[in-house]
């Protein structure tokens, strides 16, 4: 067991670690949402326009996350051949957690910020208790040796006055607090300055207490991680493109404003200057009008023999909006998002619908992507359950094999019957078909039994049966 002094500095240093990590995850968080700060080309430019289109944003970067999200969906768990007592339960502290809601607000998360985390414990009636995480507020850390296997983890939050952290490691959980000069709700962390030590034990439970499960319980789920260089956000190269279509979008705007009419300039005269009065209203001379006020008002009464007009005709806005599409394609094909889900243009109007699911394909691609790098985290959830339950056999015998997922690809009815009929035909059984057409492994168990059910109470199946199995009549024959 660490001391206190040994509790605060590794809490310390996990924290520290997550503080560094926080500014992008709120850059992510932000883009998501549409808070995307205007990028301007120039500070004249920015001058006369930054509030004017201040909080705009064409939002695309929600619908790069949101078009893998609406694909993901865990379905079932079964460990084996057979669903067992063991998976059943499981599966029901699953549901009883309204993990169906918490996966997908985790995914989404994960796609976006490019991890999210899960907490497991357990009530006080030994019941699992499933929290996804913020990745804002949880950090794992890893052995350096052996790079899957957790060493400890941190969750810190604001709470009133103060802020609280819980430091997990194998045989010990450690509850730490220090005062918080920020309000709860707020960003804590995010200006960039560094915050150590202070701590002190919880003052509203016990500052220590053993680890029952005797592992870490807090599992980070990865989007796309790399070797030694974690995992990788679906916007991290969207953002920069979603800047310059935000930009360009305001060009449109102040290009429609200030050009969508003919505009005409004086040649041929000094520049204009504004009389100045005294109190008296005598004119005592005279000052340059300011070329701001001119460019903002537009409108200036000019006499003069020599003076003469110019026009320069309106300006064509379809220049932008050609740009402004090429930009949005590009996010398309950056994030294998298919181009349909961004707009909806005249050449998308004639595809079929083989064409149409071709243009999905990187989509479901990138979803078997991501079935692949959260499935043993979400395995391991499982087996932390377990775990909890005192399940200790079951729990090695879970894998990432146990995890079922909805079919990721969107097919009708008639498209779904026809190749599950096909494919009965070839020999696949009735219990492996019901899995597919998107049934949990309980529903699939319930509807075998109805079909069993049925069988048994239809006279010419049992006779039929009896010939296949051989069974001998009154006679000594075979029926």
């Amino acid at each position: 067991m660490l001391s206190f002094a040994g509790a605060a500095a590794e809490a310390d240093e996990l924290y520290e670690k997550l503080r560094k990590r926080r500014p992008l995850i709120d850059q992510y968080d932000r883009y998501y949402e549409g808070e995307q700060p205007l990028k301007y080309a120039s500070k004249e430019w920015a001058k006369f326009h930054q509030e004017r289109y201040k909080g705009f944003a064409d939002n695309w970067c929600s619908v790069v996350i949101d078009a893998l999200n609406e694909r993901l969906q865990v379905r079932g768990f079964q460990v084996g051949s057979e669903l067992t007592t063991e998976s059943r339960t499981l599966w029901d502290d699953w549901k009883r957690n309204e993990m169906d809601a918490q996966s997908s607000q985790g995914f989404l998360q994960t796609i976006g910020s490019s991890r999210s985390f899960v907490l497991v414990w357990g009530d006080d009636e030994g019941l699992p208790v499933y929290s996804w995480e913020h990745p804002g507020q949880a950090y794992v850390e890893y052995e350096p040796e052996v790079t899957r296997r957790r060493r400890s983890a941190i969750k810190a939050w604001k709470e009133d006055d103060r802020e609280c952290v819980t430091l997990f490691t194998r045989d010990y959980v450690y509850k730490l607090e220090r005062p918080s000069s920020e309000p709860r709700g707020q960003r804590e962390g995010y200006s960039g300055v560094s915050a150590i030590g202070g701590w002190s034990e919880r003052s509203d439970a016990d500052w220590v207490i053993p680890n029952p499960i005797g592992e870490v319980p807090m599992v980070e789920v990865p989007k796309r991680p790399r070797l030694n260089r974690g995992p990788i956000s679906d916007i991290s190269g969207t953002m920069a493109m979603q800047d310059a279509t935000n930009l360009l979008w305001a060009y449109l705007f102040s290009a429609a404003d200030h050009a969508s009419m003919p505009a005409r300039v004086v040649m041929g005269q000094e520049p204009p200057k504004m009389p100045i009065f005294d109190n008296s209203g005598k004119q005592i001379g005279e000052r340059a009008v300011d070329n701001d006020d001119l460019q903002q008002k537009r409108l200036l009464w000019l006499t003069g023999k020599d003076a003469s007009i110019g026009q320069w005709d309106s300006a064509k806005l379809d220049v932008f909006t050609d740009i402004i599409n090429e930009n949005i394609n590009h996010i398309a094909a950056q994030t294998r998002t298919p181009a349909h889900y961004f707009i909806a243009n005249k050449g998308m109007s004639n595809i079929n619908g083989e064409t149409l699911k071709a243009t999905e394909t990187p989509l479901v691609k990138k979803g078997d992507e991501f079935q692949l790098y959260s499935s043993p985290a979400l395995a391991e959830v499982f087996r932390l359950g377990s775990k909890v339950r005192g399940w200790d056999g079951f729990a090695d015998k879970i894998s990432s094999d146990s995890i079922i997922w909805a079919d990721k690809e969107i097919r009708s009815e008639s498209q779904r019957a026809d190749s599950l009929i096909k494919k009965k035909q070839m020999g696949y059984p009735m219990k492996w078909l019901l899995l597919q057409d998107g049934n949990t492994p309980e529903e699939a168990e319930e509807i075998m039994n109805m079909i069993k059910d049925e069988q048994a109470s239809d006279p010419l199946f049992a006779a039929t049966e009896a010939v296949r199995q051989g069974v001998p009549d009154e006679s000594g024959g075979v029926s």
